[in-house]
């Protein structure tokens, strides 16, 4: 724990934060605490309780009464209307739980607060999928009357070990799905960013959401994420954030064959072709990845970009780099805040100073931000050239903000170099053809693809990944299926 002095900041954050453990705040049984940091000065926001497997145990049962509780008699038009109150509470309180994830993550509030049509709009989604979740009624050949159909029915307790880079987006989609599915949840969010979560299930209970339905236990992945992802009473896990991590969460649920989704890293590229509109391209190619300050699993942070063109795009994107307004998220007027922590700076750090030796050049940005900034964590929004597929740069997922630009030549080495990853989250591409688009839409093996957008996102249509992206998707009526198992019932009628 630092000795660094609390920095009181917003009303919610008050003392040692609990677990939230069958509808109430309650310690860690151990009673340990850990700080979590404004990233834009490295003071203490407050502390949260240090959860482990003790309390994973006590989040879980209180999660396994309450599903097979009063909670697996309510309607899908009671879970609809619950979620619909939900709606009306955050549509009222948006911009108390935005400032709280500007103080927690250190993204602009600007940003966190653009984040609320999203929100509203994934709510209101599940909200009508509550009514719409259906079995069939199947002919068959059996001799005398029979009837047969299947059912879907909720798996039971789900575990969720949440992103820290995202989490005021990331705990809706795992939220409303439970909901709407009839489930309930034990979230285990980042240890770097958990006070949204926190925040988001007192709104839940506000809203008239039983006991027990939604829990969350605050600490570290090796321990409270390992429990939860290894639990026996566990039925389905959800995860999202590294590959290494993601393959630990997958063996650890093999011990009770648990259903899992990961969504885990990209590298993804970002294709732009000699005929594209690079007054919309440019801005948006690097806001994919400047976003955030880089830290989205989506960032397009692989530029592909048309060697004819390649000059002129690195210039626009120096310019577009170097007019970016970096501070703390908490002023209006700033573009880029810092990277959620120390180890993110020193990470993101190593991968510009690591790119030169191998012979890229650092054309715009590339340094730590000092000064009035210092005891944050900031670093300039960066634009690397010179980058070849075989570099560190354009091999791993930096998560900070830095674009990685490399060349090509025509069509065939655009999809070998988009392809040349092992990652497959998403990809995108800028051109006025339609033929080029939709060759490329096919080629790239990622999955969700956009054609002269990137990052545009509906929950009807959701996202999806390929390769060492994960599996499992978000949006769309297959996220709610994947909560839900099939029952297959054959009635004999005489």
């Amino acid at each position: 724990m630092t000795d660094l002095a609390v920095t009181p900041v917003h009303p919610f954050i008050k003392g040692p934060m609990g677990l939230w453990i069958d509808g109430r705040s309650v310690e860690a049984q151990a009673e340990k605490v850990f700080d979590t940091l404004d990233p834009a000065s490295g003071l203490v926001l407050g502390q949260l309780a240090q959860g482990e497997t003790a309390d994973v145990d006590r989040a879980v049962r209180a999660a396994r009464v309450a599903f097979e509780g009063t909670w697996s008699r309510w309607t899908p038009y009671d879970r609809q209307t619950l979620l619909m109150r939900v709606h009306e509470l955050v549509d009222q309180r948006f911009e108390e739980m935005a400032t709280l994830e500007t103080l927690d993550l250190g993204a602009p509030i600007t940003r966190t607060l653009g984040l609320k049509s999203t929100v509203l709009q994934i709510i209101a989604y599940y909200a009508g999928q509550t009514t719409n979740v259906a079995g069939e009624t199947l002919p068959n050949s059996l001799p005398g009357a029979v009837m047969t159909m299947t059912l879907k029915a909720p798996l039971g307790v789900v575990g969720a070990v949440l992103a820290w880079n995202n989490p005021l987006i990331g705990e809706w989609w795992t939220v409303c799905g439970v909901i709407a599915s009839g489930c309930t949840a034990v979230l285990k969010p980042g240890e770097v960013a958990s006070l949204s979560v926190l925040y988001m299930v007192e709104l839940l209970r506000d809203a008239g959401l039983p006991d027990g339905v939604v829990n969350v236990v605050t600490g570290f992945g090796p321990t409270a994420g390992a429990a939860l992802a290894a639990h026996p009473d566990v039925d389905r896990i959800m995860f999202t954030g590294s590959a290494a991590t993601g393959r630990r969460i997958v063996a650890a649920s093999a011990s009770n064959m648990k259903r899992v989704q990961v969504e885990l890293g990209g590298k993804s590229p970002d294709v732009v072709f000699a005929d594209a509109d690079l007054d919309r391209a440019v801005p948006s190619a690097a806001m994919s990845v400047f976003s955030n300050s880089g830290q989205l699993c989506v960032a397009g942070s692989r530029l592909l970009v048309q060697r004819s063109i390649h000059d002129e795009v690195v210039d626009r994107l120096s310019t577009f780099a170097s007019g970016l307004r970096v501070g703390n998220g908490m002023d209006p007027e700033v573009d880029l805040g810092p990277v959620v922590s120390q180890q993110q700076l020193d990470r993101v750090m190593g991968y510009v100073n690591g790119a030169v030796p191998q012979g890229a050049t650092v054309a715009a940005g590339g340094r730590r931000l000092l000064g009035d900034l210092a005891r944050g964590f900031f670093v300039e929004p960066t634009v690397v050239s010179a980058v070849t597929s075989d570099m560190t740069i354009a091999r791993e997922e930096v998560f900070g903000p830095v674009i990685a630009v490399l060349p090509f030549d025509d069509e065939d080495e655009a999809l070998r170099l988009a392809n040349d990853t092992e990652y497959g989250l998403a990809g995108g591409v800028w051109t006025t053809k339609l033929s080029t688009a939709m060759r490329m839409v096919h080629g790239i093996r990622a999955g969700t693809v956009w054609v002269n957008n990137y990052g545009l996102m509906d929950p009807a249509v959701g996202m999806s990944g390929a390769k060492l992206s994960g599996y499992g998707t978000k949006g769309s009526p297959a996220h709610i299926d994947a909560f839900l198992y099939e029952k297959c019932v054959y009635i004999d009628l005489e």
